[in-house]
């Protein structure tokens, strides 16, 4: 089985390495993105979709199918992540480590029902166990509001300056990572709970999907933000300008969701018990 795999990779490989055969050669000056592409794009770019950053018109409106399937990759590796590492089954009752808070003594309880997760007085501590640092914590957990809100200001103004929904979905993913591991694991699912981040993911690939399939329902070209005008009280030129902001949002939640998703399930074996 191993080796028809390896062959199908090899044979695929092969099939792409011959396909480039077919590309313009490297800085040809009669290729189309020399000749008329690249020339329309830097001049009618702000005339006709009233963003003034350059990149982000290419990538979220004249070239925004192919975003959408790259958001769509990021979701799928997220899920075959979640089907590989996945644990669904708990095997017996788990030996837990608990820090007495009054006490400052670590105990280790066999079976971990005992303990009311209400109780004040046991602090659950992972079992590969290393003190928190006080700075630290403190430290990221009041940076991590900024960083939010940071994140947001990049999702929101990717279309105006440099930024966009895959910029702001890192750094929002970034810091729920920064919170594990200031903290724990178990900190994190308190403020995104696994059904929630996975219902993220798919809504962000859903927002930007939807967008297009809106705009087939009014007439027009998949993904022509034009179509939104009617809906948003705006001149179509305009209307372009918030669509790609509509799929930047969706892209940013995609983006987000899905490092969470990943981080969690790498960094606890796909448990949810424990992390780093």
């Amino acid at each position: 089985m191993k080796i028809i795999g390896l062959f199908i990779v090899i044979l695929t490989g092969a099939l792409l390495v011959y396909a480039t055969v077919d590309f313009p050669p490297w800085g040809d000056p009669a290729s189309p993105a020399s000749t008329h592409l690249s020339p329309h794009y830097i001049e009618k770019s702000m005339e006709e979709t009233s963003v003034p950053n350059i990149v982000t018109a290419v990538l979220a409106d004249y070239r925004g199918f192919d975003t959408m399937f790259e958001t769509a990759v990021i979701f799928a590796a997220g899920v075959a992540c979640f089907f590989i590492l996945r644990a669904l089954r708990r095997e017996g009752p788990e030996q837990r480590l608990y820090r007495h808070t009054l006490t400052d003594m670590t105990i280790r309880i066999k079976d971990a029902s005992k303990i009311s997760a209400d109780l004040d007085e046991f602090e659950r501590i992972d079992t590969l166990w290393t003190p928190r640092d006080l700075i630290v914590t403190t430290v990221c957990r009041l940076l991590i509001p900024f960083i939010q809100l940071f994140a947001l200001y990049v999702i929101a103004h990717g279309h105006h300056s440099p930024g966009g929904g895959f910029q702001g979905g890192v750094i929002l993913g970034a810091s729920f990572i920064l919170l594990a591991i200031s903290h724990d694991l178990r900190t994190t699912l308190k403020r995104m709970r696994e059904k929630m981040n996975g219902l993220l993911c798919a809504t962000g690939v859903f927002i930007y999907a939807g967008t297009g399939a809106l705009c087939l329902l009014f007439g027009f070209n998949f993904l022509d933000y034009s179509a939104l005008a009617s809906i948003l009280h705006v001149d179509p030129v305009t209307a372009r300008s918030h669509g790609i902001l509509i799929v930047e949002i969706g892209v940013g939640i995609a983006v987000m969701a899905t490092m969470i998703w990943i981080y969690n399930n790498l960094a606890s074996s796909g448990k949810y018990d424990e992390g780093l």
